[in-house]
């Protein structure tokens, strides 16, 4: 009793344990309103329109018949017509299966491929052997081959960068600045370096004949005033003349130096170390 107990109890705990195990749980199809949606409704009801893949897609019948070609590597010159005329069928028949709307030119691109396989499955006549009769494929060649010429040259052109979708123009507005340029000021110093260079180069014109010359300073402001009289900037160093020697030289500086005073000329300078200019004031 106590080994049947005990086997009885270890199924029913071995049970236990079975039922326990953990399912992974079913994934829903669906979550409609919040609440997951595991099996198909029995009244659903799906078009047979509802998915439709187009795999290719072609611009016209020629376009149909180069990827016929190349796929197959087929020699243009060469086209096995009856091949390529039973793949072009079965394209139009696939695209009526798919509901498509053909459009006139396909239609007739098969009569003229159905029209090139008849001639061509007739008898020829002797004269045919000689080269004088035209091959029915040569118009459908040459007609494949300006069309895959146009191609390649669209595609090229298609290849080359395009504004807007390639590159794209970047504008930045810069808003106005007005620059002052602000006239520095001629302080005494400048003056005095100015003078210094006038002065050395009077030195290259003095002699040892001592002269005494009568100069007059009111003198020497009246021939600067009538130096600037017509309205232009003078030269500071140009108002001297070295020729005068030391003497003449310094009559002029403080004539210049007078008439500054007494505000009947200005000094301008555009820049630091640049010549100074004498106007009328």
């Amino acid at each position: 009793m106590g080994e049947a107990s005990g086997k009885r109890g270890g199924e029913a705990a071995a049970g236990t344990g079975a039922a326990a195990a953990p399912r992974q749980a079913e994934l829903p199809l669906a979550v409609v309103q919040g609440e997951p949606l595991t099996e198909l409704p029995q009244d659903l009801y799906i078009p047979p329109d509802a998915l439709e893949v187009f795999l290719e897609a072609f611009e016209g019948p020629l376009d149909l018949l180069l990827y016929l070609i190349r796929r197959q590597n087929l020699d243009i010159l060469d086209i096995p017509i009856a091949e390529i005329t039973r793949q072009y069928m079965e394209y139009i028949e696939l695209m009526k299966e798919l509901r498509l709307e053909l459009a006139a030119e396909y239609l007739v691109m098969a009569a003229m491929l159905a029209e090139i396989k008849s001639r061509m499955l007739l008898p020829r006549p002797a004269a045919s052997e000689e080269g004088e009769e035209e091959d029915p494929r040569a118009e459908l060649v040459r007609r494949l081959q300006e069309y895959e010429r146009f191609k390649k040259a669209a595609e090229d052109l298609d290849a080359l960068p395009r504004m807007e979708r390639d590159t794209f123009p970047v504008r930045a507005e810069v808003p106005d600045r007005r620059v002052v340029k602000l006239v520095p000021e001629v302080t005494l110093k400048e003056l005095l370096l100015a003078f210094q260079e006038v002065m050395r180069r009077a030195e290259l014109f003095s002699h040892h004949h001592v002269q005494r010359e009568p100069l007059s300073v009111r003198e020497r402001m009246t021939q600067v005033l009538e130096s600037l009289q017509g309205g232009g900037h003078v030269e500071f160093t140009a108002l001297f003349r070295p020729e005068e020697g030391r003497t003449g030289v310094v009559v002029t500086f403080l004539a210049v130096l007078e008439l500054v005073k007494e505000q009947l000329v200005r000094l301008s300078q555009n820049e630091p170390f640049a010549p100074i200019y004498v106007a009328a004031a």
